[in-house]
C-alpha cells in the first residue's frame, strides 16, 4: 500500500500507467493523463501536503502542492514504478534524437530506408573508428616533433619495424573495414552477416591480390596518378582489379544486391536445408557479381564522388569551407551525414587524391563549434547553479574534447535548448570561413586518417596551425555567443527559477505565524515589533471573488483565500512587508514570505507567463526585501489583452490553512495600496 506522499499521488491520479507527462509550476504538478476519469479526487486532496486536485480540459489534471511542488516532483519521478515513465524535461538522448528523426521521416519511405541502412551500417564501428583514430594521433604527435616519421615516407626504412607494427594497429581498421561493414550491413537488412563478410573478404584473399601478378593479366600505369591499372581474364572475361582496403561503397551496394538473392533463395529452398544450400549459393554467385562488376561500378562511384567534391573545394574553396560545417548540424541529428563520413573514407582510400581527406578539416570547425557551445552551456548552467545541466555538460563536452563525439552534447543539450542552435550555427560559419581564408593562403587542411575531430587528433591534419586556429575560433565563438544570451528562453528561465525558489522555500524553517516583524524605529527611537495584519491591493481596479476568477486552481482556494483585481493600471507594487522568494524574469508573478512567516503570491494574469516577459518590466530581483508599496513591476496591459490574456491579478495568501483567519475584502473599486484582505494570526 501506498505510504509517502508522492506514491498516494501517483496512485490515486490512476497508476504509473495512466500518466502520459508530468510536469510542474511553483506551485502544482501538472499531469498529462491517459484517462482522467480514473483519478480519485477526494481522496487525492485527503492526502497530507495536497492543497487541492483540479481538473483541467482534456486528460490534463492538476495537484496543488504549494511551495514543496519541487520536491514532492522529484519524489515521483524517482518511484521505481516510475522509472522510464512520465517526465517530458528528462527525455533520453535516444528519445530526443528519435524525435528530431521523426521530423524528416515518413515523406519518402525508400530514402528513410537508405540513411537507416547506412546509419546501421556504419554505428556499430565507431568504437574500434574512435580507437584506431587515436593510436594514428599518437604518431602523428610524434612525427610533429620530429621523432618518427609518419606521412609521405617508407616507414619500414626510415621509422623501423616498431612503427611499421604501430602501422598495423589503426591500418587493421581502415583496410578491413569493407569486410566489418559488409558483416553490419547484412545485419541490417537481415541476411546472415557472417555471409556478406565472406564475400567481401574474398576479395581480400591473398589468392586475389596475387591475380595482378598472373601470367595473363594485363598492367597499365597511370602517368598522372602513377599507380597500376590491372584486368585479369577470369573465365575468359575481362576482370578490373583494384585494392579494396578502405572502400566502403563496394559493402553497402554488394549487401544491398545480396538481400534480394538471400531473401529468394530462402524461398526456393525448404527450411531443412537452406542451412547449406543458402550460403552456397550466395558465396558462389555474389562473389564474382562484385568482382566483375559491383567492386569496379563501386569504385568509379567513389572516385566520382570524392572528384566532384575535390572540384568543389578546389574551384570555390572558402564556398565548400563554409558548406560543410553549416550542413553538418543539420545532418548528424537525422543521422544523413553516413554519405559524407563514406566519401572521406573512400578519399583516404583513393589514388586519386593521393590518399588524403579534404572533408574532415572543415567539418572539425562544426564539431568544435558544438563542444564550444556546449562549454557556455557549462559556464551559465554553474553560474546560475543549474547542477543538473551543469553535470550533462561536463560529459559531453569530456566526450567531445577528447573523443570527438558530437551526440552527447546535441541530444543532452542543444537539441532540448532550442536558443542553442543559432549561436552555434554562427560558430560553425566562423570556423568555416577562418579554415577557408587560412587554407587559400597556406594550403588546404587534409589529413590522411579517418580522425575523431578532438584535441587528441590535431596532429593529424596538415597545416596543423591552420586547422588549430579555425577549430579555435569556431569553439570560442560558440562558447561567448551561448553566456552572453544564455541558452534558456525566457520561459525555460521562469520556470528554473520558480522551481529554484519553491525549493528553497521548502527547505528554510517556517516561522511561526504569530511571530511579529520588526519595524524602522523612529529617529533617535527603539524599534518596534509589529505583526503583519493586512494585505495591501498591488494593483488599482476592481475588486472580484476569488472564486469568480477565470482559473479553477485559483477560484478553487487550493492554493489558499484571497481576492482578484481586474487592474486599472499598470503598476504593480508589494503588498506586504518581506523578502522576494519568486520572480521569474516573466515577471507574471511575485512570492512574498513577510518576517512573521505570512506567504503572499501576486499573479498578474492568467497564463501570462506564456508571454515570456512582453509587456512586463520588472524593477525587482529575487531575495530583493521589499515595504509596502515599493514597485515590483510595471506591465502594459493593452499589450497583455492584445496577446489575448486576461488581466485579473490574482492576491493568495499561501499559508492561509496555518492562520486563524483570512478574510478577503468585498468586491468593488480600489485604489493601489488598499487593504484588500485581513489577516489574523
Amino acid at each position: 500500500m501506498a505510504s509517502t506522499t508522492a506514491e498516494q499521488i501517483v496512485e490515486k491520479i490512476g497508476g504509473p500507467g495512466n500518466i502520459t507527462s508530468l510536469t510542474h509550476c511553483a506551485t502544482r504538478l501538472r499531469f498529462e493523463l491517459k484517462d482522467a476519469g480514473q483519478v480519485d479526487t477526494k481522496a487525492l486532496e485527503a492526502i497530507p501536503g495536497v492543497m487541492g486536485a483540479v481538473p483541467q480540459s482534456g486528460d490534463r489534471y492538476q495537484v496543488v502542492i504549494g511551495g514543496a511542488v519541487a520536491s514532492v516532483y522529484a519524489d515521483i519521478t524517482n518511484l521505481p514504478s516510475m522509472k522510464g515513465g512520465a517526465k517530458p524535461a528528462a527525455s533520453s538522448d535516444a528519445d530526443i534524437k528519435a524525435a528530431e528523426r521523426a521530423k524528416a521521416r515518413g515523406k519518402v519511405a525508400w530514402l528513410d530506408a537508405f540513411f537507416e541502412y547506412l546509419s546501421n551500417s556504419f554505428r556499430p564501428l565507431l568504437g574500434v573508428l574512435l580507437g584506431s583514430s587515436l593510436i594514428i594521433a599518437i604518431a602523428a604527435v610524434l612525427d610533429a616533433v620530429h621523432l618518427v616519421p609518419f606521412q609521405g615516407v617508407d616507414r619500414l626504412t626510415a621509422a623501423g619495424a616498431t612503427w611499421v607494427f604501430w602501422d598495423s594497429m589503426w591500418r587493421s581498421v581502415l583496410y578491413f573495414l569493407p569486410i566489418m561493414v559488409a558483416y553490419n550491413a547484412s545485419k541490417a537488412l537481415k541476411v546472415d552477416p557472417w555471409i556478406g563478410a565472406s564475400i567481401m573478404a574474398a576479395l581480400f584473399t591473398p589468392e586475389f591480390l596475387s591475380l595482378s601478378k598472373a601470367a595473363d593479366t594485363v598492367c597499365t600505369t597511370n602517368a598522372t596518378l602513377g599507380t597500376d591499372q590491372c584486368i585479369a581474364q577470369i573465365f575468359g572475361l575481362p576482370m578490373q582489379l583494384n585494392g579494396y582496403g578502405g572502400q566502403v561503397f563496394v559493402p553497402l551496394i554488394m549487401v544491398a544486391v545480396l538481400a534480394q538473392l538471400y531473401k529468394l533463395l530462402q524461398k526456393i529452398f525448404p527450411a531443412n536445408v537452406q542451412m547449406v544450400f543458402v550460403p552456397f549459393f550466395c558465396l558462389l554467385i555474389m562473389i564474382p557479381i562484385t568482382g566483375f562488376i559491383i567492386g569496379p561500378i563501386s569504385m568509379w562511384l567513389g572516385t566520382g564522388l570524392g572528384a566532384g567534391l575535390a572540384w568543389l573545394n578546389n574551384t570555390v574553396p572558402l564556398l565548400f569551407a563554409v558548406l560543410i560545417p553549416m550542413i553538418y548540424p543539420f545532418l548528424v541529428p537525422l543521422g544523413l551525414h553516413w554519405p559524407l563520413n563514406a566519401l572521406m573514407l573512400a578519399n583516404i582510400s583513393s589514388a586519386a587524391t593521393g590518399h588524403q581527406d579534404f572533408i574532415q578539416g572543415p567539418m572539425g570547425t562544426w564539431n568544435f563549434a558544438c563542444f564550444g557551445a556546449t562549454a557556455g552551456v557549462l559556464v551559465v548552467a554553474s553560474r546560475v547553479k543549474d547542477n543538473e545541466v551543469r553535470q550533462t555538460a561536463i560529459g559531453a563536452l569530456a566526450a567531445g574534447l577528447l573523443g570527438g563525439i558530437s551526440e552527447p552534447s546535441l541530444y543532452g543539450i542543444h537539441l532540448r535548448y532550442k536558443r542553442i542552435y543559432p549561436r552555434m550555427l554562427i560558430g560553425c560559419a566562423v570556423g568555416g570561413v577562418t579554415i577557408g581564408i587560412l587554407g587559400w593562403m597556406f594550403g588546404t587542411v587534409k589529413t590522411g586518417a579517418f580522425a575523431f575531430t578532438s584535441l587528441l587528433t590535431i596532429p593529424v591534419f596538415t597545416p596543423m596551425g591552420v586547422y588549430a586556429i579555425s577549430i579555435a575560433a569556431a569553439f570560442v565563438v560558440s562558447m561567448l555567443l551561448v553566456i552572453a544570451s544564455d541558452y534558456r528562453t525566457p520561459e525555460q528561465k521562469a520556470e528554473f527559477e520558480a522551481e529554484q525558489a519553491a525549493a528553497a522555500a521548502t527547505a528554510a524553517p517556517a516561522a511561526s505565524a504569530v511571530t511579529v516583524t520588526t519595524a524602522p524605529a523612529a529617529a533617535g527611537g527603539v524599534a518596534t515589533m509589529v505583526a503583519t495584519r493586512t494585505v495591501a491591493a498591488p494593483v488599482a481596479g476592481q475588486l472580484v471573488a476569488l472564486t469568480e476568477v477565470n482559473d479553477k486552481v485559483f477560484a478553487s482556494k487550493a492554493l489558499g483565500d484571497g481576492v482578484g483585481i481586474v487592474p486599472s493600471d499598470g503598476h504593480v507594487t508589494a503588498p506586504v512587508a518581506g523578502v522576494l522568494m519568486t520572480v521569474p524574469e516573466s515577471g507574471h508573478a511575485f512570492g512574498i514570505k513577510t518576517d512573521d512567516g505570512v506567504e503572499v503570491l501576486v499573479h498578474v494574469g492568467i497564463d501570462t507567463v506564456q508571454l515570456e516577459g512582453k509587456g512586463f518590466h520588472l524593477d525587482v530581483a529575487k531575495d530583493q526585501r521589499v515595504e509596502v508599496g515599493d514597485l515590483m513591476a510595471t506591465v502594459d496591459l493593452d499589450a497583455v489583452k492584445a496577446a489575448g490574456y486576461d488581466t485579473t491579478t490574482m492576491v493568495v495568501v499561501i499559508n492561509t490553512a496555518t492562520l486563524k483567519s483570512v478574510t478577503p475584502a468585498a468586491p468593488g473599486e480600489v485604489s493601489l495600496g488598499d487593504p484588500v484582505i485581513d489577516i489574523e494570526a
